[in-house]
């Protein structure tokens, strides 16, 4: 029996919160931020990081 992927609860929470806000990112900041977290903590561990390890986090566009 396969493991279970370590970052699966977070990426269906981004699933989820994408669809219930009608794909708008910037209402799913926070579930993103738990990905980014989970993967940074992560060793090749999860295949649900394969997106999220080279990408670089949003720019804080607040104070433009």
């Amino acid at each position: 029996m396969p493991l279970k992927d370590p970052c699966q609860k977070q990426a269906c929470a981004i699933q989820h919160c994408l669809q219930a806000n009608k794909y708008n990112e910037s209402k799913c900041e926070d579930v993103i931020r738990e990905m980014r977290r989970c993967c940074q903590a992560q060793t090749g561990n999860s295949i649900c990081c394969s997106g999220f390890k080279d990408s670089k986090p949003a720019e804080d566009k607040s104070n433009t």
